[in-house]
């Protein structure tokens, strides 16, 4: 199965907050824009700080309180989704481009340690 690695507490909005957009800045030629399907969330090492004006974002976006940057699991699959989509502009409060994967069917999955890579990539079958 394919995975995207992505950054938390994003990985985290995705799975609990109904976060329906992941932006990247990838070029329009770049292959995976053209992905479709089912993906797992690999949350990656690397985490965006996590400053009051987001968490106040959050709460207010979504009605959700984001866990503290130690509560929240890096460095493995955490769960999966469904790419139905890739937009230039979009109305959902997630957008901020230049473009979107637009996700649905959330669902997190029992943190499973594995490393991740740039762009979508083959998953490591589970043990």
């Amino acid at each position: 199965m394919k995975a995207l690695s992505i950054r938390q507490p994003w990985a985290w909005l995705i799975l609990h907050a109904g976060k329906n957009i992941e932006n990247r800045d990838w070029q329009p030629r770049n292959p995976a824009l053209r992905f479709r399907g089912t993906c797992l969330v690999h949350a990656g090492i690397a985490l965006q700080p996590i400053s009051d004006e987001l968490r106040a974002w959050v709460r207010a976006t979504s009605g959700v309180d984001l866990p503290r940057s130690d509560e929240l699991p890096r460095g493995g699959i955490v769960g999966q989704v469904n790419v139905i989509d890739v937009v230039r502009a979009s109305s959902s409060p997630w957008f901020e481009g230049p473009c979107g994967l637009v996700l649905t069917d959330a669902k997190p999955l029992p943190f499973r340690p594995s490393r991740g890579m740039l762009g979508f990539y083959n998953a490591p079958p589970e043990r």
